[in-house]
């Protein structure tokens, strides 16, 4: 496609950066004719912003809550954006809408940067060492994110997380996830997680801005384990501070961000994505806020 219109859609949308690196992805790849812009899109609006799309667009980003929304009003959707129940990527083109869920990409991505950092200091990394240093994971959050984590923990190798939850009695979704991705994970309650995440390798936080700050008030070191927060705002967040004045790693949440959308951008463009172009745009407009 010569030319291609895109758009993240979401309620509300305008704190979403997905223009920021889209349009950084275009530039740098001599896209001149493509555009990305945010719109306002609820729930109830979705069928008919969907249905009044022309033959110039080539895809959407959806962020929330359309992801699960969406998935009824498309002609395809990935295996494994079924698994998390959660498309957060729509191409388009002349056989219809379809879906995919790049998230699960984004926190690989971001993930494999954080444990081959920390093979890099061990004496190199390799995807042996990547995969075992992966065993022991857990997971804060019980909701969307938490469902595409427990996809990517499968893809490094581990299939029995510790999921912590604010409330067991809201796990039910993820645990039909879980069963679908043949992950078998444990849940306890968020108020344990100070005293025990210590003994994790691997920890992705799921919860929302400031939802992890009395957590991190009460974390018990030292750590040795690696931490990414999908929450990016603010930078760094209390738990992310937190974990490396105890001792242990981080990976930011942008880069998981990064990530899926570089993915979505190839999806769309058929293009490689121009990773380093995007990161410099995504630093800069993290650097205004």
């Amino acid at each position: 496609m010569s030319s291609g219109r895109a758009a993240v859609l979401g309620h509300p949308i305008s704190h979403s950066l997905s223009p920021v690196l889209h349009r950084a992805a275009y530039a740098a790849l001599g896209l001149d004719d493509w555009s990305y812009t945010a719109v306002d899109v609820t729930e109830e609006a979705l069928p008919a912003f969907l249905d009044a799309l022309d033959d110039t667009w080539a895809g959407l980003s959806l962020t929330m809550p359309l992801k699960q929304a969406v998935i009824e009003l498309l002609d395809d959707v990935t295996p494994l954006a079924l698994g998390v129940w959660a498309v957060n990527t729509v191409v388009l083109d002349d056989a219809g809408r379809h879906g995919s869920n790049t998230d699960v990409h984004g926190l690989v991505a971001a993930l494999r940067e954080g444990l081959d950092g920390q093979s890099d200091e061990r004496g190199g990394p390799d995807t042996s060492s990547v995969r075992s240093a992966a065993q022991s994971a857990a997971v804060l959050g019980a909701g969307a994110t938490a469902a595409s984590t427990l996809a990517a923990l499968r893809e490094l190798g581990c299939a029995e997380p510790v999921v912590y939850a604010r409330s067991l009695a809201r796990t039910s979704d993820l645990a039909k996830v879980a069963e679908r991705l043949e992950v078998r994970p444990r849940f306890v309650v968020l108020d344990d997680a100070a005293q025990t995440l210590p003994g994790h390798d691997v920890i992705v936080s799921t919860l929302p801005p400031h939802a992890a700050d009395g957590l991190a008030a009460g974390l018990a070191g030292p750590v040795e384990g690696l931490l990414l927060d999908v929450a990016y705002d603010p930078r760094p967040t209390a738990l992310a501070a937190a974990w490396r004045r105890a001792g242990g790693d981080t990976v930011d949440g942008e880069r998981m961000l990064l990530h899926q959308a570089a993915e979505q951008v190839r999806l769309m463009t058929g293009r490689r994505a121009p990773l380093d172009a995007m990161d410099a745009a995504l630093r800069a407009a993290l650097a205004t806020r």
